[in-house]
């Protein structure tokens, strides 16, 4: 657990109402291409409630019709037989066409939940394809994957297990009343006053139900939380020996949430028990007053025994209620979340497509910072950057770290947009041109290199049908690459697993300028691209890097000052701001934050190593 005893609040733990009828009219949408099957589906719900009551009111028959008088003698044997032996035949095809109807209904609630499962998901993915990055800033990866999961699941449940179920307890409960009024009106009446009883055990049950699940949640999300950051964290815990610290607070959350549990369980456990009780209760009432007007003649035993088994099928969707209430709440909590998430405003994609990009790039006056809205100049992470690179031009990009480099690349490659000032490509701002037409013109190495699950080509082609087998392994071979990759197990075909963890860090890095010349830019974006490659790697790939630079706008941040001797020109940032802005040999001799910086790295004498004044200009 962090220092101070922070508390872990999740927002997937928060609860909302048990019904919302904003958010169920949305939900229902998704069910509008699939009414056909879902109405279906609740008519043979319909069908099953109905041979449901069907079965009591064959047993009245069988016993007033038949049974009773046989054992008066008012009936023969041989007629009572066949009539018991009729209506036992169709008891049974009775039970069969219910199981029949109930088949279908599962099957068809189940094939549209998973319909609908699957539309949602493909739109959730689909609109995480197109949202800011500032959004993912925000929003951890966990958080976004049980959205598409898990929330979409307990959405499928709220369909399948309560929706439907809904009008069938509904047409259930009408039917049994119906039917009761009709058997007996007084003795229905008295099973009648019982209502009141169950709806305050009801009411109290939901409060304190509502109650113990929150605080289940709660506890829940904290373990989770504490057990994730543990396992992220276990090479420290285990360096700076605090395994028994850390087990210790584990335990102390892990009992909060058992006793949570325990109190969760103790509400469910007296709920079922109290109408249990109530269930006995009326059938009691209808024994006393039913069995007494059986003895006096006013009732038939038939109906009385019909009686008891209506009373126990109008108190089931009662004693269901806790389960669907839970359900219900959860899809509730869960589908909120998912139409923030889908709510959420996706980036602008469409836009003007230049008919020849020439690669001229202008910053005007940019002001940029993280926050949405900034207080003072300290939010800032730029503050009115201007610079002007022409076609084929190599600028480098130095400074100390957070001075705004990766910011300005960021805003170049449109994942952020600047709150103040104009960025320009080719005397076009930015934020007019189509998003992917924009990023297509770009190839951008990372110094932390991301590859995908799949094998090495997949990953140098990202599976872009434009690029072919054979332009892909040229790019490969452009960069040296080539080589390690032959050595490899299988070699353009090797599996690479999640992230490239079988692969070095200078191996993936080869693999990211590949990828960058195989899509072949207008505009080449190295970020710290050799930082974790060896000193004779480097070499391989600097002849390379000259040739894939060719023709080409390059933009280069590097802190090995070494690496960018010969651009063009050298923009020194510090504090958010251009400071400095030049060739090498330029900087070196106007002696200010470059200077100092070079002099810090490679230690020329006659000159302090870092000089104060020059980092504060």
């Amino acid at each position: 657990m962090p220092p101070g005893g922070m508390e872990y609040v999740w927002e997937e733990e928060k609860l909302g109402k048990a019904y919302d009828a904003r958010l169920m009219r949305r939900l229902l949408r998704y069910v509008r291409p699939y009414r056909g099957l879902f109405a279906l589906a609740i008519a043979l719900s319909f069908g099953v409630t109905a041979l449901e009551l069907v079965i009591p009111y064959i047993t009245k028959t069988a016993i007033d019709g038949y049974i009773v008088p046989a054992a008066r003698g008012a009936l023969p044997f041989e007629r009572a037989f066949q009539g018991v032996l009729t209506l036992a035949l169709l008891f049974v095809g009775v039970l069969l066409l219910r199981l029949l109807a109930a088949f279908g209904q599962t099957y068809l609630l189940q094939h549209t939940g998973q319909r609908v499962m699957y539309d949602m998901r493909t739109q959730i993915f689909a609109h995480l394809m197109r949202l800011p990055v500032r959004f993912f800033d925000r929003n951890p990866v966990g958080r976004l994957v049980t959205r598409a999961t898990n929330d979409v699941a307990a959405i499928n449940e709220m369909y399948s297990a309560v929706l439907v179920s809904a009008f069938k307890d509904v047409f259930l409960i009408v039917g049994i009343l119906a039917i009761m009024l009709g058997l007996n009106w007084k003795l229905a009446l008295l099973v009648l006053l019982l209502v009141p009883l169950l709806g305050w055990v009801t009411f109290e049950f939901r409060k304190r139900a509502r109650e113990a699940f929150r605080e289940v949640r709660r506890k829940l999300a904290k373990l989770n939380a504490y057990l994730a950051e543990s396992l992220s964290g276990m090479a420290i815990i285990q360096l700076f020996v605090r395994e028994r610290r850390s087990f210790d607070e584990f335990h102390k959350i892990n009992v909060e949430e058992y006793q949570a549990h325990l109190r969760q369980i103790m509400v469910f456990a007296t709920f079922q028990p109290l109408i249990h009780i109530i269930n006995a209760l009326g059938a009691a009432l209808i024994l006393w007053y039913g069995g007494s007007g059986v003895l006096q003649g006013a009732f038939t035993l038939g109906s009385l025994v019909a009686f008891l088994s209506y009373v126990d099928m109008l108190f089931q969707p009662i004693r269901d209620l806790s389960e669907k209430y839970n359900i219900l709440q959860g899809a509730m909590a869960a589908s909120e979340r998912i139409f923030q998430l889908l709510d959420e405003p996706p980036e602008r994609y469409k836009g003007r497509k230049l008919p020849d990009v020439k690669g001229r790039i202008e910053f005007r006056d940019v002001w940029f910072s993280y926050q949405a809205e900034p207080q003072d100049e300290a939010d800032w992470t730029l503050k009115g950057v201007s610079f002007t690179v022409e076609p084929g031009e190599r600028v480098a990009l130095v400074g100390p770290t957070g001075s705004g480099k990766t910011t300005i690349i960021s805003l170049l490659l449109r994942l952020y947009e600047p709150q103040r000032g104009q960025i320009l490509l080719d005397g076009v701002d930015l934020r007019e041109l189509d998003l992917q037409f924009l990023r297509s013109q770009m190839a951008v190495v990372l110094q932390d290199v991301f590859l995908f699950s799949g094998d090495v080509l997949g990953n140098i082609r990202l599976h872009a049908e434009t690029i072919p087998r054979e332009k892909a392994i040229e790019a490969a071979r452009f960069v040296q690459a080539d080589r390690f990759i032959r050595e490899l197990p299988h070699g353009y075909e090797t599996e690479v697993k999640e992230r490239g963890a079988t692969l070095s860090v200078g191996q993936r890095q080869l693999l990211a300028f590949a990828r960058a010349v195989a899509f072949d830019p207008k505009i080449l974006i190295l970020d710290e691209a050799t930082a974790h490659i060896d000193s004779k790697t480097e070499h391989l790939i600097q002849q390379s890097i000259d040739k894939i630079m060719e023709g080409r706008t390059a933009i280069v941040i590097a802190h090995r000052l070494s690496t960018v001797r010969h651009c063009d020109k050298i923009l020194v940032l510090h504090k958010g701001r251009l400071v400095e802005q030049g060739t090498h040999e330029a900087l070196l001799a106007r002696r200010g934050l470059y200077y100092a910086l070079y002099t810090l790295q490679f230690g020329e004498t006659g000159r302090p190593a870092l000089n104060g004044a020059a980092w504060e200009r």
